[in-house]
């Protein structure tokens, strides 16, 4: 039996409750509503009731989901009268297809998807974000035989263990040893618009490895046009088997999967997305603009239950952490051991087999302020879009402010945190100043490569880099 119709069963109806009271002597009310949806008094934080409570959410299995089992298991969905459903997917274009064609309500997405849709870089649809489910959270992994010839170009500490961050420069050599040999290096990533396919092509180029270029106005979306290195979409559940194989040389994935390199000894993670972008943005919960149009109250009950989901993550220094692994491990959601899950879910991250180190900020889900949906983090990625030629020609930078406001709606997140905050479930200083907050991050420097970027400013963010389209440059 579905939680919702044991909760139903418990429930009285108006009627009951009438002969009941009556039998006791009471005077029985007019109507009884369900808590979720009692409408607050006017004023700031009022939020309508749920125009469509039964809802189905997909997702892909990586331990950034969190926040959707979390406001489901700890019924933060229930608490907002939503029933919800949640579906893993088989891999990130059917989660988006079916966002689009209505099978699912909204989902988990990569931070770009939402972007690459609106733009019309694959399937074209209309797709928005008020949520932001995450920071951090990926890694880059190479296989043991790639390690073990790398290793010797990496700098050691006293201990003899690697000095990190490990930068692509050291993996130039490898690849070059590749080209003389005629041999093509391939690495995976998840899809085209992924942040991963963003970070595995930024490690690259700051270290001299040319990632390639997509050229979608001539046909070729392989996105390999002058690679040193050659990048395919690969599942993450299967980035592990299919290095294993031999198929690819590495790969830049979310966890658990970088993990489970580690525990099959199969290979070496090399650096945490964290070590590139510091505090980089990874996940989003996105649905389509005409169902967020269609239900804007259960809009904003869904992004406050998984408020709440990720405030839990993160709450009392991680203290709920163990708890957040052991919901993971389950077959439904990640379905990994609880120990490959824990290694980075706890604040730790192991590299070579052995050396574990603690990366307390590997995954962030509330703090940062890691749920805003900050323009300026679209205009990242649209940035990124422009320089491996995902957006075919030059646009003035109005045009990646007006995109990154189409797509991104922290209007629709304000809502959701102040009802929260007139309930007494939240507190003014767990967000941002709504008052004063412009969207836009301060220029932002830790960068692997020690590059600035000012969100305000993409097109001179993009004349700073070496490998890269600029201007009216075309592949």
């Amino acid at each position: 039996m579905k939680r919702r119709q044991i909760i139903k069963g418990l429930m009285f109806t108006p009627v009951a409750l009438a002969l009941a009271l009556a039998g006791c002597g009471k005077e029985a009310p007019t109507e009884v509503k369900p808590a979720a949806e009692m409408v607050a008094p006017a004023g700031a934080g009022t939020v309508g009731p749920a125009e469509k409570p039964d809802l189905k959410f997909g997702f892909i299995k990586l331990t950034d989901m969190a926040p959707l089992a979390v406001a489901y298991e700890k019924r933060f969905f229930e608490d907002e009268g939503l029933y919800v459903t949640l579906e893993a997917q088989a891999n990130w274009k059917v989660l988006l297809d079916r966002v689009i064609d209505g099978q699912l309500d909204g989902a988990h997405m990569l931070a770009g998807q939402p972007l690459g849709a609106t733009i019309g870089f694959g399937t074209k649809a209309d797709i928005i974000t008020a949520f932001s489910m995450d920071l951090n959270g990926n890694a880059i992994t190479v296989s043991n035989a790639v390690w073990d010839a790398m290793k010797k170009h990496v700098p050691m500490g006293a201990d003899g263990k690697p000095i990190h961050p490990i930068k692509a420069d050291y993996l130039k050599p490898v690849v070059d040893d590749f080209k003389k040999a005629g041999k093509p290096f391939k690495m995976g990533m998840v899809f085209p618009v992924s942040t991963h396919n963003y970070e595995l092509r930024y490690w690259l180029a700051a270290g001299g490895i040319h990632p390639g270029y997509y050229a979608p106005d001539k046909g070729d979306t392989s996105g390999q046009i002058k690679a040193d290195a050659l990048l395919s979409v690969t599942p993450p559940p299967q980035m592990p088997s299919t290095m294993e194989a031999g198929t690819i040389n590495g790969y830049c994935v979310g966890e658990p999967w970088n993990q489970q390199a580690v525990f099959k000894g199969i290979g070496v993670p090399v650096i945490t997305d964290y070590e590139i972008w510091k505090n980089n943005p990874e996940k989003v919960f996105g649905v389509s603009k005409a169902w967020a149009e269609k239900y804007p109250n259960t809009h904003i009950r869904v992004v406050k239950a998984m408020i709440r989901a990720a405030k839990w993550l993160d709450e009392n220094n991680n203290a709920n952490r163990p708890e957040a692994v052991k919901i993971l491990s389950k077959p439904n959601y990640v379905g990994a051991d609880e120990a490959v899950i824990a290694n980075s879910m706890t604040g730790t991250f192991e590299y070579e087999k052995g050396d574990k180190r603690a990366v307390p900020d590997f995954n962030v889900f509330f703090r940062h302020n890691a749920t805003y949906p900050y323009y300026s983090d679209a205009v990242w990625y649209l940035s990124q879009m422009r320089r491996w030629g995902q957006i075919s020609e030059a646009k003035p930078d109005s045009w990646y402010s007006d995109m990154a406001k189409q797509v991104y709606r922290p209007d629709i997140y304000a809502q959701a945190a102040k009802a929260l905050i007139a309930e007494g479930k939240m507190k003014a200083t767990d967000f941002p100043d709504f008052a004063t907050e412009t969207g836009y991050k301060p220029p932002q420097t830790e960068f692997i490569d020690n590059i600035t970027f000012d969100g305000s400013k993409p097109n001179a963010y993009l004349e700073q880099f070496k490998i890269g389209l600029k201007g009216s440059a075309k592949p």
